[in-house]
């Protein structure tokens, strides 16, 4: 089987699917009619997706057994407290579909580069020129549903812009808004720290970029 595997830096307002009315992946690239997205971000978040058609490699993603290090750069509103940074690590109470759901812990990092690192938003930020923003790196090995936003703001600093900057080792470094790369099997799995299934053929060719952008994908 030709496996295939895409990096996109998803752009804001773009749903994580081919088909609906608004903004959908199928704008950025002509992708392959088997290829899908291995879990999503919301509309209104940004950054890495990783897009293919090998289902083992899309099981061990999803499957919560398995885990894996998730990192999303976090524009809140307000001075990050260190405190604030001790009870996102240690983790805390969020509620998820109705349901309570204790946050597993998590590494935070004040950054202090992000906004000079990423493209600019558009549309941008509303700004204020009273109250402070501050960026943080937040790491973590689950992905429930708006859980990024549901931790910054029940410690008291809400979620202004969300970038997911990295799957493992898989990051956003060198990307523009909207590009889209195709990637060999070997770096996908080298990166993500998974190992290839036995009897798969490994292509060692370097990062290939996909930009046509031809048919509607439904």
């Amino acid at each position: 089987m030709d496996y295939r595997y895409y990096l996109v830096y998803k752009p804001y307002g773009t749903l994580s699917q081919f088909s609906g009315e608004d903004h959908t992946l199928g704008e950025l690239a002509d992708f392959p009619d088997d290829v899908y997205p291995v879990g999503r971000l919301d509309k209104d978040s940004e950054g890495l997706l990783l897009l293919t058609n090998d289902k083992y490699l899309n099981h061990r993603l999803l499957d919560p057994i398995y885990g894996h290090k998730r990192t999303y750069w976090v524009q809140v509103e307000g001075e990050i407290t260190p405190e604030a940074v001790k009870e996102l690590e240690a983790g805390l109470r969020i509620t998820i579909n109705g349901k309570d759901h204790q946050t597993a812990k998590a590494k935070v990092g004040v950054l202090d580069r992000a906004g000079s690192v990423l493209p600019d938003r558009d549309p941008p930020i509303r700004y204020r020129k009273n109250i402070p923003e501050s960026w943080i790196a937040l790491t973590l090995n689950e992905g429930k549903n708006r859980q990024v936003r549901k931790m910054t703001a029940a410690v008291g600093f809400p979620t202004l812009r969300l970038v997911r900057w990295a799957i493992e080792g898989l990051t956003l470094e060198g990307f523009q808004v909207g590009e889209v790369q195709k990637v060999e099997q070997e770096i996908i799995y080298g990166s993500l720290g998974i190992p290839v299934p036995e009897g798969r053929i490994l292509t060692g060719h370097r990062p290939k970029f996909h930009k046509t952008k031809k048919k509607k994908r439904f």
